[in-house]
């Protein structure tokens, strides 16, 4: 029997970097979706404090998850070498 050595291991021939481009683009549908119902749940707000309150909510699910909950409970670094 002959052993080949083109053996294909997909952790070595997925880019790393696409888990890390899509848990990014959830975390920003998810956040802007919430900060959006979140707004919509006070009532008849002028424009500019509403756009001020998606801003705000937004930035904070952002900061909760890659700082918080990334961070700290499941201690993955965000910069960093990973192998």
């Amino acid at each position: 029997m002959v052993v080949h050595s083109n053996i294909h291991i997909p952790k070595e021939s997925f880019p790393h970097w696409i888990w890390y481009a899509i848990e990014c683009i959830l975390v920003i549908i998810i956040s802007f979706l919430a900060s959006v119902k979140i707004t919509d749940s006070f009532g008849e707000l002028p424009v500019d404090i509403h756009n001020y309150m998606i801003t705000g909510i937004f930035g904070a699910f952002f900061l909760i998850w890659y700082i918080g909950i990334r961070g700290f409970i499941l201690k993955k670094k965000i910069l960093g070498n990973s192998y």
